[in-house]
């Protein structure tokens, strides 16, 4: 995914974040990026389920 992303352009990256948001707030942006993708995991992982027929909850019905 990030093949053409080397060290140089990281700490490019990670300078500017600190510069736009903010060192107090960019643990917060991280901590909700990060429960979005869980979130995002969850949603896929139970259309997975009703998609192979594995749903608890529709063979209860």
């Amino acid at each position: 995914m990030f093949e053409g992303i080397g060290t140089k352009e990281i700490i490019i990256i990670a300078i500017l974040a600190i510069v736009l948001f903010g060192s107090r707030k960019i643990p917060e942006l991280a901590k909700s990026i990060v429960e979005a993708i869980r979130h995002m995991r969850g949603a896929f992982k139970d259309v997975d389920e009703v998609a192979s027929g594995n749903d608890k909850d529709a063979r209860k019905r």
